[in-house]
């Protein structure tokens, strides 16, 4: 059984069903008990032609499911007037169900999970275990979301930005559950740049590869977080970063500059560098210039005050961060670390603590304590 050709048929087949007549939700549930069945029939009797095999039986648990509910009999008729299922149609409607499961009606949540569940093939068992939920709960945050989408036109045109930003919430997730979910927004993006020719498609895709490239060195063998200065290059996936590099590089030759262009430009900076102190942080600032004047977010000018405070010294970072809410998320750990370059090691532990309390996970809590008690214990030799 191959799993992965499953999943990868999965949109294809719902855009099908769709473009019959089947409503969103409707669709969705019949294909999942298609693919139910292909696990329970495939491996003794597989088929010829694998999609038209899952266009035939989901077509067919549809029509089931529509003939057994009488308070859709008017669907009924309309459906049964459909053409039969046969060999798969070659529109391609992977771009639409990108669309219509990142539709602006829905919660960020809900179109993630609904974006891993029709677009990417997953069950709703995997997502929930990846989001640490019960499965229960995952069921009906998606049973919701379709009921919200199904009554949008299939042949709507979407917003690539809505997509892009599900897609970047699914990889930041990382690995959680027995899915990488990393590794499954890269696939989907792959999919997403495939089906459309758009520059930010192109740089989320980079930036992806440029950071899961990284992901083997981000931890030490027990556990705790290391930091990128302190990361073993060597461990680096560098045909994942020349892939990254090469798809970036073919993005801003066109000029159309974003903000996920600008994030890769900045991680293939740090990709580049052969150690931390080759780093060009003067170019990386200019980066960081250019995502500012595109977000105008204050967590890009946080990160900004990072580089400022490596490429011009300490006190110019501090200055830069003197501007922004000390409110903002990391904010402490950032004072923290521009603090104790600039010698400040009682002030730098203290606000290291202080960064600890506010931390959003262990890992990150666990780091930031044993910086504040590296720095305490270097006091007080």
């Amino acid at each position: 059984m191959d799993e992965a050709l499953l999943r990868s048929l999965t949109p294809d087949v719902l855009g099908i069903l769709v473009r019959r007549g089947a409503d969103f939700a409707a669709a969705e549930d019949a294909v999942q008990d298609a693919l139910v069945e292909a696990v329970r029939v495939w491996p003794g009797d597989p088929p010829r032609d694998v999609k038209g095999w899952l266009v035939t039986v989901a077509w067919n648990r549809f029509l089931d499911a529509t003939r057994a509910d009488t308070a859709r009999r008017r669907r009924e008729d309309r459906v049964d007037e459909e053409p039969p299922p046969g060999p798969a149609s070659g529109v391609d409607d992977t771009l639409q169900l990108y669309f219509l499961c990142a539709h602006p009606s829905l919660t960020p949540s809900s179109a993630v999970a609904l974006t891993l569940r029709a677009v990417g093939g997953l069950t709703t068992r995997q997502i929930a275990q990846a989001y640490l939920v019960p499965e229960a709960t995952m069921a009906q945050r998606i049973s919701r979301a379709k009921r919200t989408v199904s009554g949008v036109r299939f042949d709507q045109p979407g917003d690539v930005a809505t997509v892009l930003r599900v897609l970047y919430l699914v990889f930041n997730e990382g690995y959680s559950g027995d899915v990488d979910l990393a590794a499954e927004a890269i696939r989907l993006t792959r999919r997403l740049a495939a089906a459309i020719d758009h520059p930010e498609v192109a740089g989320l895709l980079a930036l992806m590869l440029l950071h899961h490239a990284r992901h083997s060195a981000r931890t030490a063998p027990d556990g705790s977080l290391v930091p990128l200065a302190e990361q073993d290059r060597g461990r680096w996936d560098t045909r994942s970063i020349a892939e990254g590099i090469e798809i970036l590089q073919a993005a801003l030759a066109r000029d159309k500059l974003g903000e996920f262009q600008a994030q890769a430009a900045i991680a293939a900076l740090h990709a580049d560098a052969i150690t931390a102190e080759e780093t060009d942080w003067v170019q990386i600032v200019e980066w960081y210039d250019e995502l500012v004047r595109l977000t105008e977010s204050p967590v890009v000018r946080l990160n900004r005050a990072v580089a400022v405070g490596e490429a011009d010294g300490p006190r110019a970072g501090l200055a830069a961060l003197a501007a922004l809410d000390d409110a903002l998320p990391r904010h402490a750990a950032v004072a923290a670390y521009l603090h104790e370059r600039d010698g400040d090691l009682e002030k730098a532990a203290r606000l290291y603590a202080e960064a600890a309390e506010k931390a959003p996970n262990l890992a990150e809590r666990d780091h930031l304590t044993r910086q504040a008690a590296r720095l305490n214990a270097d006091r007080h030799r």
